[in-house]
């Protein structure tokens, strides 16, 4: 079969006939012959049916009848050479085989014959297309009846599918030549139809590649003019096709051509603009030929940015220009009308077809792009930007007073934007109004980026001085003024095209971006203009406004999206030249707030009760929230008492609408339901705004002093249970505000009461032990490989975030004993902390490990669960106390050895005796990260997987405590000695303070070791003596505390306490700071504190358990003392009774402010301590400030600073700072002041960043943050950077500190 006989190439051409038609899709909608080439070419690769094409069945049937013999024979010659079996060395044999059979004279023979035959059967095929193609045409000639026939443009639409996807035929340069002869204006109309017929099946490229395209392309110019619309919509359809099918390199001459086109039209046509009652009739023939023209350049700018930026700039840029160059030609450009009335532009038709100005909006999305637009705007076409501004400004101008022709004008060009119906007439302002639209949005956009905002200042029309950037911002905001509201009321359209929508709509963009925000909004003017209306309402003076309700609310929402920033949140709490009241500067805030809290009474006589509706209250509310739901903020508004304002409201309007009788189903929805409903709404915004305040520690105060937590909290667990966002401005969910709530009593008990509790309990078993309910089981769960699953992850850190501090350990622990059943059933669910410690932590009998599915999966997550909580030294001497957690544990490692009968052999190593281990040596061995060891909780490799030794009875094994060097005190401390020693005669100098923190910080910096032991014992006793001495430092009277033998006798500590007595003894004596008969002057002191406070603390029940109790932990401050002064019980009572009379005594001795009669009763009552509203209110405050990204890990983590800094203060640092730290903490915060207290806890903050963010990502924050000890921390190496924040701050921390006696509320 090497050769074809005639039959053969006949039914090869029948074959190739059928392919093609098989693929006639595909190829018809390439590009270019290039592509159609590339696509026949890859064919095998692209399509799943080739093998199955006749063709290629005929093809492979050809190759194997002229080549097989070949195969063959080269197949046995390589098996003869290499003498070994073929399937081992395959690939070779293949690779071989075709080489040789590709070299043969067979084969060339083969293709040589294949490819004449081809060449024969392809000419044949053209031949015979082109008789066919002209038959066609003359049968066109002889039965034409015009344009209107069914296959033509049919709908009027220049981007209409019948102008897209057409089939072409190859043409040649001699055809296209004659085409262009035929297309010229002087031929007959039936010869240029037919000429463009011929034009639009021929393929773009080849038309634009021709060598007459020169004239060609002018004949089409001038045929797009041609009064016949039969004709001119002939060549839109080719621009439509050519658009639509080829590269950019084509299309640009097309659409420049058009924009050629279009920009004579306007100049020839000399269209006038409709006034007065005149109308401009779309249908028109001149109206609707341009129309269609621009609508066909409108879809090309809204589809070329998706191309344009794999082809060289020039071609974009001379699509842009051509843009801009027809948009600018206006009446200053020659564009003129019959009888000097104003002309029409080409903007007017171009806002009627795209309002919004998608198109720009397109261009400037890429950077490509967007270079180049700016480019040509600051270059040559400056008058654009003047030109939209000047119309925004006329518009402002021209509508001052007109409400309501403005509806009427915007009503349906909503209904143009939004509806499908269709309009034929427009009026003048319609159409200016449109342009106005579309100007806007094309500003808008231009204020996004630097170089669109570098174009103002502009020169405008009837203006002095050219118009900045504040002052458009500024005419914006009176265009809202005057046009508040949608039109006829239709509030879906709001966003769409009323003026108040797309100013709004700027706004927040502008907002949402930091640099357009500082260049644009956060000026002077701009705030000022937001604030006019609500300074003229506060002064009590009528205000001109068309919908004071509607723009109130407008004006708050943009002050609430300025105040979402932290830039224009610090605008309006510290710039005092916003607003002018009375001659004298005031903070905007304070004009905010003012005004909310007149909207609140209803003490407004300039509005009518209407106008201070739910709705402008909640609006300015929201703006209030935006500033108190950050510390900073929380401090300029809470002299207002904003939240009392806020809980008055919403305890009338809770108590009206238990008054409305309930609806009734089936009923006709009346007044009463409806004003239900609202209220109902109104109830839940006050509630969630008071919920707010708990997003800060001060805050959560307040709260609590309103009386309305419990509905708040409750309010927040059916939002928290439906995953609703915060609010519209918060980027995280309740997480942080759930965390700052149950850090106090009284916010775990109204987290206990609604059901979070319980639920997140329920939640954790249901992923711990039973697994999704609507999970399809299709193969058995993975065997968990970390100690915490994923999947039991995000409920572990809910509960570390839970129990974070004792007062929720106690709330929720206190005085219960575990259940300890003797059996449980599987489907027994837990439902409380109590019985999630049962089921998971004290695991002590077979009962309970049988009611385990997963037993040591669920169990490791209980001792995970126990190491964490027993960080706090105070939670796990509450475990402790109540539950003998150690001996708990002790027996399970004594039951885990290979001979438990006997009590002799190894420990069984595996999961749960390490992790027990672990928790053993924490809750055993005190001490910052140099003075203990703690043991791995993972496995190595080798003979001796855990080298840790594991103990079931004590004492602790020795290598788990670190052997501490007692300073020695020669030489090193005679500087500070000899200032003590010197300073007897002057300690009643006034200066004699000043002078000792001076020395203070000297030898802090220098030889910072010197300050412990006697040379610190010392120290404190001076300067507490001296301050306590005199009027002007003490801040609570003086110590009278005169207690008899028998009373202190008869004092009796708390289980709590004496198990705190024995960790502070271990401490000591490891420490080399006390003798073995220590206890019992400890005890004497605990006692003797005890019974002072006791004298001091407030009289009545409490609300809260933790004060019935007296204090809920151990006094880690006494302990502490105690082991600074060596055990000496009598100096240690001496201290602390001076102490006691100083501020500083209020923040770093918890015990000593805990229902104390030195602060208001309400706050006593409720049992948060200063340490948490004061001291951690600050700590975040200037963590925002200083430490942002710290601030930032917290946020995300739903952690907050103010769990661990209560944490950190409350237990005196111990087990997170070595004994020296502990002591300068102590030191720093009495010589220097207490206000070191939150500079403090800043600088440990500043110092663990890097580890903070690491542990952020890897969603373990809160666990590193406490069972970590703080590595490398100095008090001295920071001490420096304390006095910088002491300059910055303590104006505002030490002043407000000192107030902790006046009420909070």
């Amino acid at each position: 079969m090497s050769q074809f006989s005639a039959e053969d190439e006949a039914e090869l051409q029948s074959l190739l006939k059928q392919l093609l038609r098989s693929i006639k899709d595909r190829i018809s909608g390439a590009p270019s012959i290039e592509c159609a080439e590339e696509i026949l070419l890859h064919l095998e690769e692209t399509d799943k049916n080739f093998h199955n094409y006749e063709l290629v069945r005929y093809l492979r049937q050809y190759v194997e009848s002229s080549l097989g013999a070949v195969v063959e024979e080269e197949t046995e010659n390589y098996a003869r050479r290499v003498g070994q079996a073929i399937g081992s060395g395959h690939d070779t044999l293949i690779h071989t085989v075709t080489r040789r059979t590709r070299e043969s004279a067979e084969y060339k023979q083969m293709m040589q014959t294949l490819k004449n035959t081809m060449i024969v059967v392809v000419e044949a095929l053209i031949n015979k297309f082109e008789e066919d193609q002209l038959k066609k045409e003359e049968m066109h000639r002889d039965k034409h009846q015009g344009p209107s026939d069914s296959h033509y443009y049919t709908d009027n639409c220049s981007d209409s599918d019948s102008s897209f996807n057409q089939s072409y035929a190859f043409i040649k340069q001699e055809q296209l030549q004659a085409l262009a002869e035929k297309l010229d204006s002087s031929r007959p109309k039936e010869v240029r139809w037919e000429a463009l017929q011929a034009l639009c099946c021929a393929p773009p490229a080849d038309v634009l590649s021709c060598e007459s395209w020169s004239s060609l392309c002018r004949n089409l110019s001038v045929a797009l003019c041609d009064p016949d619309p039969d004709i001119s919509e002939k060549v839109l359809q080719f621009f439509a096709k050519t658009f639509s099918s080829s590269p950019l390199n084509v299309t640009r001459e097309i659409y420049t051509t058009l924009a050629k086109s279009v920009e004579s039209n306007f100049l020839s046509y000399k269209l006038g603009f409709p006034t007065g009652s005149k109308r401009i009739d779309i249908n028109s023939p001149d109206i609707s030929r341009l129309l269609k023209q621009m609508r066909l350049m409108n879809d090309f700018q809204k589809e070329v940015t998706t191309f344009w930026i794999r082809h060289p700039e020039k071609y974009m840029e001379e699509i842009i220009e051509s843009t801009f160059s027809l948009l600018s030609l206006h009446a200053e450009h020659g564009l003129v009308s019959p009888g000097n009335e104003k002309p029409l532009e080409p903007i007017h038709l171009l806002a009627l077809l795209d309002i919004k100005a998608i198109w720009f909006k397109k261009w400037m999305h890429g950077y490509y792009s967007r270079t180049v637009v700016f480019r040509l705007l600051h270059r040559k076409y400056k008058s654009l930007t003047a030109a939209a501004l000047q119309r925004c400004i006329q518009y402002s101008k021209s509508h001052e007073g007109v409400v309501a022709e403005t509806n009427d004008v915007t009503h349906p060009m909503e209904q143009l934007n939004t509806c499908s119906v269709q309009r034929s007439t427009y009026t003048g302002k319609e159409m200016e109004y449109a342009v106005f639209v579309h100007s806007m949005c094309v500003l808008g956009k231009l204020l996004l980026y630097s170089s669109g905002r570098n174009l103002f200042p502009i020169k405008v029309l009837n203006s002095k001085d050219p118009v900045g950037l504040t002052d458009l911002v500024v005419t914006l905001i009176n265009i809202m003024y005057q046009h508040p509201e949608p039109s006829h009321g239709e509030t879906s359209l709001t966003d769409s095209l009323s003026p108040s929508g797309l100013v709004m709509e700027v706004l927040w963009t502008l907002c949402e971006r930091t640099e357009c925000a500082i260049e644009c909004v956060y000026q002077t003017p701009v705030i000022q203009a937001l604030l006019a209306p609500v300074v003229t309402l506060l002064n009590e003076q009528q205000v001109k406004l068309k919908s004071p309700a509607a723009t109130l609310t407008h004006i708050a929402d943009a002050l609430a999206h300025i105040a979402n920033t932290d830039r224009g949140l610090a605008l309006f709490l510290y710039e005092k030249n916003l607003v002018a009241a009375q001659g004298e500067g005031t903070l905007a805030a304070h004009v905010i707030v003012q005004f909310t809290q007149r909207l609140l009474e209803k003490d407004l006589p300039s509005l009518q009760e209407s106008e201070m509706s739910p709705a402008v209250c909640g609006a300015f509310i929201f703006v209030c929230r935006q500033i108190y739901n950050t510390c900073e903020g929380l401090q300029i508004l809470q002299p207002y008492g904003l939240h009392n304002s806020i809980a008055t409201v919403w305890k009338k309007t809770s108590f009206k609408s238990e008054r409305i009788p309930t609806p009734i189903p089936g009923a006709v929805a009346g007044t009463s339901s409806k004003e239900l409903q609202n209220m109902l709404i109104w109830e839940e915004t006050l509630l969630d705004s008071l919920l707010t305040f708990a997003a800060t520690p001060r805050g959560l105060l307040l709260l609590q002093q309103t009386g309305a937590i419990n509905e708040c909290v409750s309010y927040m667990f059916s939002r928290f249970t439906k995953k609703l966002q915060v609010s519209r401005c918060e980027k995280f969910g309740y997480g942080v505000m759930v965390t700052q709530v149950a850090a106090t009593a009284p916010g775990v008990a109204a987290l206990h009461s609604s059901g979070y509790v319980q639920a997140l309990v329920v939640e954790l078993w249901s992923a711990l032990e039973c697994g999704r309910e609507d999970a399809r089981v299709v193969h058995p769960k993975s065997t968990p490989m970390d100690p915490i699953d994923k999947s039991c992850l995000k409920s572990f850190l809910s509960l570390v975030n839970l129990l974070s501090s004792p007062q929720s350990v106690k709330k929720l622990l206190g005085q219960q004993p575990l259940p300890n059943k003797s059996e449980y059933t599987l489907r027994e669910i837990p439902t409380s902390i109590l019985d999630l410690i049962d089921r998971l932590i004290a695991v002590n009998s077979d009962a309970k490990i049988h009611s385990l599915f997963n037993y040591e999966q669920s169990h490791t997550f209980g001792l995970r669960l126990l190491s964490v909580l027993c960080c706090n030294l105070d939670s796990f001497l509450l475990l402790e106390s109540q539950y003998s957690i150690c001996s708990m544990l002790l027996q399970c490692q004594r039951d885990n050895i290979t001979e438990p009968s006997s009590g002799k052999g190894e420990f069984i190593v595996d999961d749960l005796s390490v992790e027990r281990n672990h928790v053993l040596v924490r809750v055993s061995a005190v001490g910052g990260p140099s003075e203990r060891r703690l043991p791995s909780r993972s496995l190595q490799e080798g003979a001796n997987p855990y080298p840790w030794p594991m103990f079931s009875c004590y004492p602790l094994p020795e290598c788990y405590i670190l052997n501490t060097s007692k300073t020695s005190h020669s030489q090193q401390d005679s500087e500070i000695r000899a200032f003590l020693a010197s300073s007897k005669e002057t300690e009643k100098d006034g200066n004699w303070m000043d002078t000792c923190r001076r020395q203070y910080c000297k030898v802090m910096t220098t030889k910072p070791n010197v300050l412990t032991g006697p040379v610190l014992s010392d120290l404190l006793e001076k300067v507490l003596a001296h301050l306590s001495s005199s009027a002007t430092e003490r801040y609570f009277s003086p110590a009278q505390y005169k207690a008899q033998q028998r009373s202190v006798k008869d004092v009796v500590l708390s289980p709590i306490q004496q198990h705190g007595v024995h960790v502070c003894l271990r401490y000591g004596r490891n420490l080399r700071l006390l003798k073995e008969d220590s206890e019992q002057g400890l005890t004497l002191l605990l006692k003797h504190t005890q019974l002072f406070l006791s004298t001091q603390s407030i009289n009545g029940a409490s609300k809260i358990t933790s004060s019935q109790d007296g204090y809920p932990g151990h006094d880690w401050l006494t302990s502490t003392v105690f082991l600074i002064m060596a055990g000496d019980m009598d100096r240690c009572l001496h201290l602390l009774l001076n102490l006691s009379s100083l501020l500083t005594s209020a923040f770093i001795w918890p015990a000593r402010i805990h229902a104390s009669i030195h602060i208001p009763v309400e706050v006593a009552w409720s049992g948060i301590p200063p340490i948490y509203w004061c001291t951690a209110h600050f700590v975040e405050m200037l963590l925002k400030a200083e430490v942002p990204l710290v601030h930032s890990a917290f946020r995300m983590s739903g952690f907050t600073p103010s769990q661990m800094c209560l944490q950190w203060l409350g237990q005196c640092f111990w087990n997170y700072l070595d004994w020296q730290e502990i002591c300068h903490y102590i030191s720093t915060c009495v010589v220097m002041g207490p206000d070191y207290q939150v500079y403090m806890c800043v600088a440990v903050l500043k110092h663990l960043q890097p580890d903070i963010l690491q542990h952020t990502q890897s969603q373990e924050l809160q666990v590193f943050l406490k069972e970590e000890p703080i590595q490398g921390f100095k008090v001295s190496n920071y001490l420096e950077y304390m006095e910088g924040l002491e300059r910055a701050y303590r104006k505002t921390v030490l002043t407000d500190m000192k107030t902790i006696r006046d009420s909070v509320a």
